[in-house]
């Protein structure tokens, strides 16, 4: 599209003090080859903050960045202050350091689920087997291929529209994506093989998605979200077949709530594992860890 098109779009999207002087001011910009002026930054902040954006320059400074015209940064900005996530605006969210390809629909990889991914950094040796469940976007495993030396990946989902999203991530570092509910899809040569076992597994209690974010109730799908009634019915299924799939000493991490991680303890412990609480303030993060005894 011709960049002064764009300049009429973008006035016409991100119409914040006048009109007609605004497509001027953007204009001026692109006559001058630079659309990523100023003047542009600040409309745009004032719309993502009209909108509700609680980290308005941050994200104006993202969408700058990714938009290729004018145009695209208009449609942008739009979507988002529509309500759509960020993530899913720009296509990717940073994840352990790395940009992690998300599509609009998919689960988006929480900061706090950096604290998983550390601790099983710290319990993993080289040449592990990892497996991720309820990948999502295959975050999780990437970032662990990306820390630790020459592992194997396999990554499982449930929901097509992520599992075509983790094909990008995970199949990129190496790894292997399949298609299907928790352990179903593996191959059976991993039982009794699996090192580090990682389960980001939805644990919101049904009754509370209504609660959540509009950005995760609504732009995110359900099934990521949903643990059941007390949010741990996901988690009671993965911890239950977990002992056929760990290596003796591996280890499950799963992440959980500060309230529920006692009846997750409980989980691990009647399925035969060894189980750990760990916490981070710093993360607002709880995990729990069950270990395969090691005879």
């Amino acid at each position: 599209m011709d960049l002064r098109k764009a300049a009429s779009s973008i006035g016409k999207y991100i119409d914040v003090d006048g009109g007609t002087a605004l497509q001027a001011r953007v204009a001026s910009l692109v006559n001058c080859g630079d659309f990523h002026g100023d003047i542009t930054y600040s409309i745009i902040v004032n719309r993502l903050r009209a909108s509700g954006c609680v980290f308005a320059e941050d994200e104006t400074r993202l969408l700058i960045s990714a938009a290729q015209t004018l145009a695209d940064l208009a449609a942008m900005v739009d979507r988002r202050s529509a309500g759509l996530p960020l993530e899913h605006v720009i296509g990717w969210a940073e994840f352990c350091g790395l940009r992690i390809a998300v599509d609009p629909g998919v689960f988006v990889p929480r900061q706090r689920t950096e604290f998983l991914v550390r601790q099983a950094i710290a319990l993993a040796r080289s040449r592990a087997v990892v497996v991720d469940l309820c990948c999502g976007s295959g975050a999780l495993g990437t970032a662990l291929v990306a820390a630790l030396d020459r592992i194997e990946l396999y990554a499982v989902e449930i929901d097509p529209t992520a599992v075509r999203c983790a094909h990008r991530n995970v199949t990129a570092v190496g790894g292997h994506v399949y298609e299907g509910d928790l352990y179903d899809p593996l191959p059976v040569e991993l039982q009794g093989r699996v090192d580090i076992l990682v389960a980001n597994a939805p644990y919101v209690p049904t009754e509370a998605i209504r609660l959540l974010p509009p950005e995760a109730r609504i732009h995110e799908a359900w099934i990521a979200l949903d643990g059941g009634a007390d949010g741990l019915d996901v988690q009671r299924r993965v911890a239950a077949a977990a002992p056929l799939w760990l290596a003796p000493g591996g280890h499950l991490l799963v992440e959980t709530s500060q309230r529920q991680a006692p009846q997750t303890v409980e989980i691990f412990a009647c399925n035969g594992l060894i189980p750990q609480m760990t916490s981070s303030d710093e993360l607002d993060a709880t995990v729990v860890i069950g270990t395969r005894p090691d005879f």
